[in-house]
């Protein structure tokens, strides 16, 4: 992964009927609004395990619970510390 910043999103039945399906698309639109595309290694995960605080994004080793498409936004600009 030679250094890239690693986002993994539940795709767990769970996460994914509560929002991660939506979540995807805007994580994907972040990354290349923001041309990091190549710094960050995204993808998916079955299950975490912990569906009633779900939906999931990891961030690195941060756990982000209850993450939705209008939530996701903020969490990924404190990550990338975006600048605007």
């Amino acid at each position: 992964m030679d250094n890239k910043k690693e986002i993994v999103i539940c795709l767990g039945s769970s996460c994914f009927a509560r929002g991660n399906k939506y979540s995807v698309k805007v994580i994907n639109n972040y990354l290349k609004e923001n041309n990091i595309e190549e710094e960050v290694y995204f993808h998916g995960n079955h299950c975490f395990g912990k569906c009633d605080k779900g939906p999931f994004v990891k961030i690195e080793d941060v756990m982000n619970e209850k993450v939705s498409s209008e939530n996701i936004t903020g969490i990924l600009d404190k990550t990338f510390k975006k600048k605007n």
